[in-house]
């Protein structure tokens, strides 16, 4: 009797196996799914979570229940830097900010009530610092608008002494204006809803620096998006929707068996391993009559456990931004677009899950690459470059004159530069472009070199190429190393590893929140615009 039970339950179990469905990896999926489910309270939005604020340039303060007003901190005391304000009103304020405390000092900021010569209720003073740039009143101005959240209308009086500085003064207001609340249910307080920039300058400068603005808060939303929300599959519902009414912009979507038949071991080596199938993700921005080419591959780990090599679990809910590359990569061509650069641009998005179920990567496995180089793998924890050797190769077929790829690739580059610089290698007419925009557009890379001695460290025994070296120093540089056999001989490949500034995991700072950052993204499309000069 027992012989004939266990013979049932046998019989059984091959039935419900013959049965089980199929997932895309050939693997026979789970028949009880147990999932975290989607959340459908939370839809992705390809303009956010709140409403963007509405941001223009005005001859005067309009209504604003607030003002912002800059304050130098000098030798001789705080001096008041603001435009549409009086002689007596500066001298005024000049005269009591010794007494209340206020230095100037960067990144301070204090409110008071107004009294009625002024033109608003409140009076909100955001400390420069010693030095008046366009970066150090971007900062301010994004310091003065996070303190104002929950205000309505705010009027921003920093000094726009010419395009650049006015374009930064909005670009920090907008991007201090900014808050992820979607999955919050009580106790959430909204960004201000109106910023008014009142100037004498261009107003198309305001309306281009709010376009930035907010792309650049369209790829911290990626960012700070949780996994069981953002993975490969809704990153293309996202694409899909972000691209909507933008001339000239078309979107191209690499599923499993297009994957496979295109030879990208890579993207399908790190994905095998979660239930959650990969993509490459192909957005073109093509404008009438563009002379160069401009191609970005972003990361796009949706989440990294790190795989077999699995990660401590302290820090690793902060793996839901290991995707922050492909959000940049993406809104910086949206960005363009909607822009009208005349650049032709595109982003390739490696998108896959890290995870290590039975089906994933082993260490010693060898990988096959969509150029046919192989990669044994030593550390699965070393992902994004080999989603990455992927894109980049199949992006250097279209010979762009620029070619990039940004990932939050190691902490060997947080280590060496800190949590606010990325690490930028490659080839030097890549790495000059970066250096140019970045001057313009104040976000700090660091160039670093490719010591020869390091190449032979990532030599494999087995196959062409392992993805870490047998020797820990040197991280930083060795990821870039690997991803240079894949980035094709046109001598016009840059390397951006922004673990450390893409993702702040400390206190908001300047225009800078809490968690997603956008970093880089206003570099790239700087970069856009001076490939015509």
């Amino acid at each position: 009797m027992r012989i004939a039970y266990f013979a049932l339950l046998a019989t059984l179990a091959s039935q419900a196996a013959a049965y089980a469905p199929v997932d895309e990896r050939g693997l026979a999926a789970p028949v009880l799914d147990v999932r975290t489910p989607h959340m459908d309270f939370a839809p992705l939005s390809p303009r956010g979570t709140t409403p963007p604020p509405t941001m223009y340039a005005a001859a005067d303060v309009d209504g604003a229940d607030a003002i912002v007003i800059g304050v130098q901190s000098t030798d001789a005391g705080p001096k008041v830097l603001a435009f549409g304000l009086s002689a007596e009103q500066i001298a005024e304020l000049e005269g009591v900010l010794p007494a209340a405390g206020v230095s100037g000092s960067a990144g301070s900021v204090t409110a008071f009530p107004a009294h009625d010569k002024y033109p608003a209720k409140t009076l909100i003073l955001t400390g420069v610092g010693k030095t008046v740039t366009p970066e150090t009143l971007r900062r301010a101005a994004g310091v003065a608008l996070r303190s104002a959240a929950g205000t309505a209308k705010v009027a921003v009086m920093l000094p726009t002494a010419d395009d650049e500085t006015l374009q930064a003064v909005a670009e920090g207001a907008s991007l201090g204006a900014y808050a992820f609340n979607v999955y919050k249910t009580q106790g959430a307080t909204n960004p201000v809803s109106e910023i008014a920039i009142v100037t004498t300058g261009n107003a198309d400068t305001v309306k281009k620096a709010s376009v930035l603005a907010q792309h650049v808060k369209e790829s911290r939303n990626l960012s700070n998006t949780p996994a069981n929300d953002l993975y490969p599959e809704t990153m293309v519902e996202h694409v899909n929707k972000a691209v909507e009414g933008l001339s000239g912009v078309s979107v191209d979507v690499w599923d499993v068996p297009r994957l496979k038949a295109d030879g990208m071991g890579g993207i399908l080596g790190v994905g095998q391993g979660s239930t959650r199938p990969p993509r490459l993700i192909k957005v073109m921005y093509n404008p009438k009559g563009a002379k160069k080419h401009v191609a970005i591959v972003g990361k796009g780990i949706t989440f990294d456990s790190g795989g077999l090599s699995l990660k401590p679990s302290a820090g690793m809910w902060e793996m839901k931004g290991d995707m922050s590359g492909s959000a940049t990569a993406l809104h910086a061509v949206l960005a363009a677009a909607e822009l009208g650069l005349p650049t032709r641009m595109t982003a390739w998005l490696c998108m896959a899950e890290n995870m290590p179920d039975g089906g994933a990567m082993r260490n010693g496995d060898v990988v096959k690459f969509y150029n046919n180089k192989t990669v044994e793998i030593w550390n699965t924890d070393a992902e994004g470059r080999v989603v990455m050797a992927d894109g980049l190769a199949i992006a250097a077929t279209e010979k762009p004159d620029l070619l990039f790829d940004i990932a939050t690739l190691t902490g060997a580059a947080v280590s060496a530069l800190g949590a606010r610089t990325a690490g930028l290698m490659g080839d030097e007419k890549a790495i000059q472009a970066i250096k140019d925009a970045s001057a313009v557009t104040a976000e700090p890379f660091q160039a670093m070199p490719f010591p020869e001695e390091m190449f032979a460290d990532m030599v494999s025994n087995t196959a062409d190429y392992r993805n870490v070296g047998a020797v820990s120093q040197g991280g930083m540089q060795k990821g870039g190393i690997f991803l240079s056999h894949f980035a094709g001989t046109a001598g016009n490949w840059g390397h951006l590893d922004v673990a450390g500034p893409a993702f702040n995991d400390a206190a908001a700072w300047g225009f800078t929140p809490v968690e997603g950052t956008g970093f880089a993204l206003r570099t790239f499309v700087k970069v856009a615009e001076q490939i015509n000069a």
